[in-house]
């Protein structure tokens, strides 16, 4: 499927990966989900994009801000369907072989408006988010990084079928974690976020490639997938 028109960060040519190939084809959304001025994590996305063109593939930014859609209200998808903004934000996802969410932390949860576009993108179907590789990330300016939205944020993820990436990356204190070019000022964090990033996209481009690693999911084990109340099963 073709994204609609928007502004992609091409792979960089120069930077082919360890086994000497570029990942030219792979295209990755990286996905704010704040779109505060001044967001870290807008910040911390908008570095995750530059290491993925550094790795050789592409970046498609975004944030949730460029997807609009109001909450989730089951009457209103019968009698309106489902709102642009989430049909916008599934059609960037199915373009893409990987996602990336820098999400922050709301009250040691995921923010309700991340949840909600989880929600609304969920009523598609195909639905897009199953077998998706998935790389969680966040920064706060507490200690804890934003570590503990990053694993509320893994639950809806996962049951929809989401191959999250094991290895999170949490930024604590960043509001002071970001140098004047944008990069992590703490050259180990930096270390770890490269060799993170460069390790999803190994196992991205593995996935793309390599179709023993396809699987099959059900949302309801032991269900039939043509019954009514289990129509979220898929193959």
């Amino acid at each position: 499927m073709t994204p609609p028109d928007h502004e992609t960060f091409p792979a960089d040519p120069a930077r082919p990966h360890a086994d000497g190939h570029a990942r030219s084809s792979l295209r990755v959304l990286v996905l704010s989900g704040s779109s505060r001025t001044g967001s870290v994590n807008a910040r911390l996305a908008a570095l995750v994009a530059r290491l993925v063109v550094g790795a050789g593939a592409i970046a498609d930014p975004a944030t949730l801000g460029d997807f609009p859609m109001p909450p989730y209200d089951g009457d209103a998808e019968a009698d309106e369907g489902l709102p642009m903004g989430a049909v916008a934000l599934r059609d960037r996802i199915e373009a893409a072989q990987a996602l990336v969410i820098a999400s922050p932390e709301y009250n040691a949860s995921v923010p309700g408006v991340v949840k909600n576009a989880i929600d609304w993108v969920s009523r598609f179907r195909p639905q897009p988010f199953k077998d998706k590789q998935t790389l969680l990330v966040s920064a706060s300016p507490s200690m804890v990084g934003g570590n503990r939205g990053l694993w509320a944020l893994r639950i809806p993820l996962e049951h929809l079928g989401a191959r999250v990436y094991p290895d999170m990356f949490s930024l604590a204190t960043a509001h002071h974690a970001f140098d004047e070019d944008g990069a992590l000022a703490d050259r180990g964090l930096g270390e770890r976020l490269t060799a993170t990033t460069a390790s999803f996209l190994d196992l991205a481009e593995a996935d793309t490639r390599y179709l023993c690693l396809q699987r099959r999911w059900y949302e309801f084990l032991g269900d039939r997938t043509d019954a009514p109340v289990t129509s979220r099963a898929q193959d």
